[in-house]
């Protein structure tokens, strides 16, 4: 989970409101965070991946703060400006969105700065899947003019000095020398241009999704700081430039629109909440509460939502930050947290059970430390198999089967109807072993859109032969008490005369046998292979 690192005086000035460290603690746990290491006024704390706008010490004093107060969301004013951002087609099949935010007059020091970096690389990794999906930049705006254009660039086109660097480089040697660009070339392999961020003098901000430029790097001195967000999602983009943009104003900053225009003119950050109708009797039957209505609304106000109470329902205004709240289900799940787990009150189950292993699978394990002891070691192999692997190597006739309707590789195109095939390919995956082998797998497999618990067994070596495998069988089936007859039986895959089936009550239950010389190859082995199948019934 992201660990959020911070320290207690700056959380306290940004809560604006004084609380003793342990009562600090207590609320953090409360609202869903684990803390972790406390070492002077330095504190380590735990967020679920859900909650994005917790991961810097801002976001986490927003949500102390509505926790303490139940004062309800935050609102955040976005003031009109005439920034434009142009966006050109040649980068659309590349990165195709990107979107901006101003926030001026921010108070910006040590502490702050590093949670705006640390907040910068933990949305990389979360929402944004390692920068393909969102990449963020954030720019001293006093150093460069708008309006910004958004484009693609060929490699070897557009120089700049890259953030941490001195010298200029073009967009191939930074993805080749920068250790940046060699840790996300792969985000552009295979594209002729790259994306490119630039003000109205030619000025590079960005290279997205490697690295800003050098001239915009954000420091003490700056007070008004210019994010671009871009990436693969226009959602996500737009989810990660709200959480940006409110923690930095949190920091006593003013937030300003960016015009983008793109296919259509779009005007971000947009901070309009999302409103969501919350049943009281949802909520009640989620929670297993008899919750009033003003109760339900208290508690979602101390999670930073506002609620508003409209006969038996709540209407429910959702920060533009809050990412997480899918279906109302989440807010149910808000609820209980602002309302408090402690004064849920514990009650007995109506009926007592007891959990116990299901028949069959008594039966696995039984049959499993037998095997065992018969030398044999488990392994498991896939459930999804091919035709060719079930049919062809196996030299069988095609039978009635599963098939995947939209399979990810040839490999994977049906369900397994045996389990010999699968033993076959750890046979060939381990040939460098020293002989023998005997190895043995017990699961399911489906025949007529059933499955069908079976147990197969396999040896490999020089000498292997029918009467080997039939004294394992035996072995077996008497460990099982199970009464049965051997009779001969034709298979393609084994050598004629060399197969036989067990029947009981006059059913078969297994068959065993040498396997068929083309089979052996088929699997590029070289040794004699014998094996048998049981169903577990």
């Amino acid at each position: 989970m992201p660990t959020v690192t911070f320290d207690f005086n700056d959380l306290i000035q940004l809560i604006g409101k004084k609380i003793d460290k342990e009562r600090l603690i207590r609320v953090i746990e409360n609202i869903g965070g684990d803390t972790g290491n406390i070492c002077g006024n330095s504190m380590d704390v735990e967020f679920l991946p859900n909650r994005p706008d917790l991961y810097s010490v801002e976001g986490v004093a927003r949500a102390v703060r509505t926790f303490l107060t139940g004062s309800g969301g935050c609102k955040y004013n976005v003031k009109k400006s005439d920034i434009i951002l142009e966006v050109e087609k040649t980068v659309k099949n590349v990165r195709p969105f990107i979107v901006g935010g101003l926030v001026k007059n921010v108070k910006l020091g040590d502490n702050a700065i590093l949670s705006l970096m640390n907040l910068q690389e933990k949305l990389h990794l979360t929402l944004g899947r390692n920068r393909r999906k969102v990449s963020i930049g954030v720019h001293d705006f006093n150093m460069v003019k708008p309006p910004f254009v958004y484009k693609g660039a060929k490699p070897k086109g557009i120089k700049f000095v890259p953030l941490a660097k001195t010298e200029e480089m073009d967009l191939d040697e930074i993805l080749e020398k920068h250790e940046k660009g060699m840790a996300y070339a792969d985000l552009l392999k295979g594209f002729e241009k790259y994306p490119i961020l630039m003000d109205s003098k030619d000025n590079v901000l960005s290279f997205p999704p490697i690295i800003n430029g050098a001239l915009t790097t954000v420091t003490e001195n700056t007070k008004d700081v210019f994010i671009d967000v871009t990436g693969l999602d226009f959602k996500a983009i737009n989810y990660a430039l709200n959480i940006v943009c409110t923690a930095l104003a949190e920091r006593k900053g003013k937030i300003y629109s960016v015009h983008v225009f793109d296919d259509k003119k779009i005007v971000a950050p947009d901070l309009n909440p999302k409103t969501k109708r919350l049943s009281i009797e949802y909520v009640n039957s989620v929670l297993g509460m008899e919750l009033k209505e003003k109760e339900v609304a208290s508690s979602l106000k101390k999670m930073g939502f506002d609620a508003n109470v409209n006969n038996r329902n709540i209407d429910v205004l959702i920060p533009a930050y809050r990412t997480d709240i899918l279906h109302l289900i989440d807010l149910a799940e808000d609820v209980a947290i602002g309302y408090g787990y402690e004064k849920f009150s514990g009650t007995l189950p109506e009926s007592l059970t007891f959990g116990r292993y299901r028949d069959i699978e008594k039966k696995s394990e039984e049959v499993r430390k037998t095997m065992i002891g018969l030398g044999f070691n488990e392994v498991t192999t896939l459930t999804l198999s091919s035709e060719k692997n079930q049919f062809e190597k196996m030299c069988m006739d095609e039978e009635n089967r599963t098939v995947i309707k939209n399979p990810v590789s040839e490999e994977h195109t049906m369900l397994r109807v045996s389990l010999l095939p699968g033993l076959l390919n750890i046979l060939n995956i381990n040939k460098h072993r020293t002989l023998p082998l005997k190895i043995f797998e017990i699961g399911d497999v489906v025949a007529e859109n059933k499955n069908i618990r079976k147990m197969a067994g396999m040896v490999i070596h020089p000498k292997a032969n029918f009467t080997e495998t039939k004294s394992t069988v035996e072995a077996v089936l008497r460990e099982m008490k199970i009464k049965y007859e051997i009779k001969p039986k034709t298979m393609k895959c084994f050598i004629d005369g060399r197969c036989a089936s067990v029947l009981s009550n006059k059913k078969e239950i297994c068959y065993f046998g040498e396997l068929h010389p083309n089979v052996i190859t088929n699997f590029e082995l070289g040794n004699p292979v014998t094996c048998f199948e049981m169903g577990l019934y």
